[in-house]
């Protein structure tokens, strides 16, 4: 009796060993259903005593004769009979063996020369064998356990990274030694008595042995669709003990205590939930169907309830699962009952031995409550059911909680990356991103700042792998990636591939590999379905194949659909998407940048080594950071922008239809109320996590500000400013090729609500409303001294429409390109006024009295060419605006004067200060932005040293600037500055040595110097050494000359668009303009003047006492 309970307890010991190496146990077992050692040979039994060491050949009894060990940054698989290593019917096991020893090197097996019948055996798959004795540029080493001739350097073979595959047994030696220690003293316990694995003198009984089952492909499977396990609920569960190789937790808490386990049993297989509420529990309903679907190997075939378990009959009925309200018989393919009858105890297990499946739910803590001094693991009727399965429930209880499931995406990279280390994109086509949006898709290929463009997932019984440019399926850099995404797909059915005829080329690539392709149009007898994302005629059909267990391999973007059709949305809209999106994978109209990308590390953690970005878990993992203070980690910190990107685009989806959607807005409602943060010029935003919650919590403001569930934050205390009704402002204007900002003097509040009227000659016709006037995206900055993005816009399709924006601001209408209105009437419901001058119908008198009083933060002065936007407090005190317009009218039309235009501009140009700008002091465009403190010099007279009306003239000069004429990168930031100098000379009266530090004569002497004596190398010629060459030629020929070359090229053609022939027909138009050869000057500048422009250019006299000649 005593030696039976020893021998119990060292089996327990042995099972939960191995346990703790599932990934290495699954890697090992692959294809392994058994273990042949029958015959005469006698192998030693293995004593698995190291904490890095674990079983993985053992007699039903516990006898171990296959083992294997972590040691130092090696392994070791150990058989206890040589002659196991090249046994022909343990080849796959061995070959395995060898694959995990070698680590993915590749690397070459050297084998001793008494084992060379092994070496036949590897080299049949492909291994590179050697017959040799210890190396170190070894790999992999196989040996015999019957020398320790060479034990310490066999020793720091395996320490330093080595693989060492070793058989023999023992018990002779022990036979032939009497009284030694075979633990210490037998020569391979000397090698392997480190690595926590002993020979024994006992020996094995030979047979034919049942190989553990391995969990992998049954997690795989059981949770697609499940990212978490809802037991949040009043039943109290008992936690599950795992306690055999063939058994595995499938849900337990984060100190691992599991409430749901899986197991094999003979044939069949067991499902355990530790209370039976669990089983018709509606948000575990996903797992339940999953694990029937797995459970029923008989496929469709009836699943037999207890009538205490009726209520999980409609909830697998839903998923057309055949259900049956019966006792246990012979013809169910699964059998689902409580854990708290023992009564058919026998014929359960013989019915899941035979092949059934079992789902049973139950605890066992009341029970051990009820009868004390009863052992809970023997005498528990529900234990007396799983304990020859390897499970038990024990009498310990499982906290209600919400936890997060296993992540199965490793398993299927581990699958899909076999053989690939990078994704070659680098071509021409441009892919879409990849927003990886639910829980059971996984993101596959991506850039290093996680732009995916590969992705995969599980839709129901089925998979799918997405590429988001068809061009990549037949790509032949792809190759081994796609042949693994089809085994993927096609789940080891061996069926057949069905492929579109526009993709026939694909075939060509699959055939090579053995697989069965078909050109065809998408039929229910396909294994897995080739196709592209531009046609979503059967969309159904797809959606309907993939449920069903079939594999979906797509390739298609959607950039281009979304740029044809400007206003749809592109998540529920695009073909592609409305196929995709059930299965939790959007094609984004954001582009991917081509190139080469390396393939994920799936051999370490997931998250947090190898760097593969997930959107919902990101969401997951911030969430217990702002609502449960849980440290961020590296992974979560290097992705915040990225996905604070992705949170901006999955909400412009606007898919109110879609739970998924629904689920993630709740979800950042909760996360952004919590912590979303003030900001201001005085309270500036610094921390990443605060600027992310900044700027979903102003996007998840704008999805969310018209529904009934408003959100429970607030931005910066506003002033409650008093508004006006029904405020009618009259539009006229003709729009140019471009699009038009027209002011209406009229300002929304933070989180005010109004709605604007419009009459239907203007709907439809892509005129928009837009509140706010900084149009700078800050996603970029690091600091924020407001909210990255506070302006909005409005499609006006209809008479009426409501607007709102978080931040408020100036309302404005937006007239579209080539638009012609007149005396139009727009009705704003309500609004506060704003300080607003315009030029020709404000009275200075008006505007002293009452408008420059408005309450409005935000002011604006419109003149003849030019509009300007800044805060109130700015103009409160300016008493003559009619001086700043006469002033900027002149400005103006001297811009338009140089640039050889009309006085009248087209567009009036737009200036807005700002506390906070994309990028530099200034920057050009519509609107010219710049800081708030650049404000007051716009609205003052000139004083020389004081004001600075350089800057923003030189953004006026910016975009004046042309294609054409420019050579950029030299003259970017230069030929805008011909403007400033003009200015400052023609209009203010100040000469260019006056008008910016950078002009004095003894800088300019300096610079020329400089750039001679470097060798005139173009690279220098930049900004203000470039402006000296354009001064030169003013100083010479006058601005006029100006005037007439960008004349010149208002009507030119066929202008070449590299930087010597533009350069070079500058230097042919200047010439002909001022009737000289300037040829020699252009040459002493470093331009790359050909000779063909001199040619051309030789009949007209020579400009030969240019200032550059007294350098030489």
């Amino acid at each position: 009796m005593v030696s039976n309970e020893h021998h119990e307890d060292e089996q327990t010991i042995l099972i939960l060993t191995a346990n703790g190496f599932k990934e290495d146990l699954q890697f090992l077992l692959q294809g392994v259903s058994e273990f042949d050692i029958q015959g005469e040979l006698v192998p030693s039994d293995i004593l698995v005593h190291g904490s890095s060491a674990f079983p993985i050949g053992f007699t039903p009894d516990g006898q171990t004769f296959c083992a294997g060990a972590l040691y130092g940054q090696g392994r070791v698989i150990v058989a206890s009979h040589e002659s196991y290593l090249g046994r022909e019917p343990l080849s796959t096991f061995m070959v395995n063996a060898i694959h995990w020893l070698d680590q993915r090197r590749n690397g070459v097996i050297g084998i001793e020369h008494k084992l060379e019948s092994v070496s036949c055996l590897l080299s049949k798959s492909g291994l590179q064998c050697r017959i040799t004795e210890l190396q170190k540029n070894l790999s992999v080493f196989v040996c015999t356990s019957y020398s320790d001739a060479q034990f310490e350097e066999i020793q720091d073979f395996v320490a330093a990274g080595g693989g060492l595959l070793i058989g023999g047994h023992a018990w002779w030696w022990a036979c032939c030694n009497p009284g030694c220690n075979v633990m210490t003293s037998c020569p391979g316990n000397r090698i392997l008595g480190r690595m926590g694995i002993c020979l024994s003198d006992k020996t094995v009984e030979q047979g034919l042995y049942k190989a553990p089952q391995v969990s992998r492909y049954a997690l795989e499977f059981l949770l697609q669709g499940v990212s978490e396990f809802d037991i949040e609920c009043d039943a109290v569960a008992s936690q599950i003990l795992v306690q055999s190789p063939s058994a595995f937790s499938i849900g337990s808490t984060p100190d691992g205590k599991a409430f749901l386990a899986g197991g094999y049993y003979g044939q069949g297989r067991v499902i355990v939930a530790s209370h039976e509420s669990y089983l018709g529990h509606e948000s575990l309903s996903t797992f339940m169907v999953n694990a029937v679907h797995w459970l029923d190997q008989r496929r469709n075939g009836v699943i037999g309830v207890l009538p205490e378990l009726k209520s999980i009959c409609s909830l697998l009925s839903k998923s057309g699962l055949q259900c049956r309200i019966t006792e246990l018989q012979e013809d169910l393919s699964v059998f689902v009952c409580t854990s708290y009858s023992d009564a058919q105890c026998e014929e359960i297990q013989d019915f899941v031995a035979a092949g059934g499946g079992l789902l049973i739910g139950g605890h066992a803590w009341w029970w051990a409550h009820c009868n004390p001094g009863c052992n809970v693991m023997t005498d528990c009727p529900g234990n007396r059911i799983l304990g020859r399965m390897g499970i038990c429930l024990s009498d310990k209880t499982v906290e209600q909680g919400l936890y997060k499931a296993p992540q199965v995406s490793r398993y299927a990279l581990e699958f899909l990356l076999q053989g690939v280390s990078e994704f070659d994109i680098e071509c021409d086509a441009v892919a879409s991103q990849i927003l990886v949006q639910s829980p059971s898709a996984f993101s596959i290929g991506s850039t290093p700042d996680g732009e995916a463009f590969l992705a995969g997932g599980y839709y129901e019984q089925g998979r799918v792998i997405v590429a988001s440019h068809e061009s990549y399926l037949d790509r032949e850099s792809m190759s081994t990636f796609m042949v693994n995404a089809v085994h993927w797909l096609d789940q080891r059915r061996n069926g057949v591939i069905g492929v579109l005829p526009e993709l026939k080329s694909i075939c060509s690539l699959l055939s090579k590999s053995g697989l069965q392709c078909r050109i065809t149009e998408l039929q229910k007898d396909l294994s897995v379905f080739v196709c592209t994302s531009y046609s979503d005629a059967q969309c159904e059909e797809i959606q309907d194949f993939v449920a069903a267990g079939g594999g979906l391999l797509i390739g298609g973007h959607a950039w281009w659909w979304a740029h044809c059709n400007p206003g749809r949305n592109v998540k529920t809209d695009c073909p592609g998407n409305r196929i995709l999106d059930k299965m939790g994978i959007c094609l984004s109209d954001k582009t991917v940048k081509a190139g080469k990308y390396k393939a994920p590390e799936v051999n370490q953690d997931l998250l947090t080594s190898s760097g593969l970005y997930h959107f919902q878990d990101m969401l997951q993992r911030l969430s217990g950071h702002v609502l449960q203070n849980q440290k961020l980690g590296d992974y979560e910190l290097q992705f915040l922008k990225k996905f604070g990107r992705d949170c901006i685009s999955y909400l412009h989806m606007q898919a109110h239809d879609s739970d998924m959607y629904k689920s993630v807005v709740e979800r950042l409602k909760d996360l952004v109320s919590a912590g979303f943060p003030q900001v201001s010029p005085e309270r500036p935003v610094k921390s990443p996590m605060d600027c992310l919650l900044l700027l979903v919590g102003t996007e998840l403001f704008r999805v969310c500000r018209f529904s009934n569930a408003p959100l429970l934050y607030k931005t910066v205390d506003a002033p409650n400013l008093p508004s006006v009704s029904n405020a009618r402002v009259w539009i006229s204007i003709t729009t140019s090729d471009k699009e038009e900002w027209i002011s209406t003097g009229l300002y929304l509040s933070p989180g005010m609500k109004t709605n604007i009227t419009v009459p239907r000659t203007i709907t439809g016709k892509g005129w928009q409303v837009q509140i706010g006037c900084q149009t700078d995206d800050l996603c970029d900055a690091d600091e924020l001294k407001r909210a990255q993005n506070v302006c909005e816009r409005f499609r006006l399709e209809k008479e009426s429409v409501e607007v709102c924006n978080l931040w408020g601001g100036l309302i404005y209408l937006i007239a579209p390109p080539r638009s012609s209105v007149q005396n139009v009437e727009v009705v704003v419901q309500r609004a506060v006024k704003a300080p607003y001058y315009k030029s020709g119908q404000t009275s200075v008198s008006d505007w002293v009295s009452q408008i420059r009083k408005a309450p409005a933060p935000w002011a604006e002065l419109e003149f003849e060419n030019l509009i300007m936007t800044m805060p109130s407090d700015v103009i409160r005190h300016l008493d003559h605006p009619d001086h700043v317009a006469t002033l900027w009218n002149s400005i103006m039309r001297s811009v338009a004067d140089l640039a050889a235009k009309p006085a009248l501009f087209p567009r009036k140009e737009r200036f807005v200060a700002d506390v906070q700008i994309l990028a530099g002091f200034m920057h050009s465009g519509y609107p010219i932005m710049m800081h708030t403190v650049s404000a007051p010099d716009l609205v003052n007279p000139y004083v020389s040293g004081k004001s600075d009306f350089w800057g923003p003239v030189h953004e006026l000069g910016h975009n004046q600037q042309h294609s054409d004429w420019e050579f950029p990168p030299y003259t970017t930031e230069c030929t805008c500055n011909l403007w400033s100098v003009y200015v400052h000379e023609v209009v203010l009266g100040v000469k260019k040595a006056d008008a910016h530090g950078q002009m004095t004569p003894q800088r300019r002497q300096n610079r020329i110097k400089k750039y001679i004596e470097g060798g005139r190398n173009l690279k220098d010629w930049t900004v203000w050494t470039a402006l000296e060459t354009y001064m030169q030629l003013q100083e010479e020929f006058g601005w006029d000359a100006f005037k007439k070359v960008f004349a010149a090229y208002h009507d030119m053609t066929g202008v070449p668009q590299d930087n010597k022939g533009k350069m070079n027909l500058y230097a042919e138009t200047f010439s002909k303009v001022v009737n000289r050869n300037l040829t020699p000057f252009f040459k002493a500048w470093g331009w790359p003047i050909q000779p063909s422009t001199e040619e051309q250019l030789c009949s007209l006299p020579e400009w030969r006492d240019h200032p550059l000649v007294q350098y030489g």
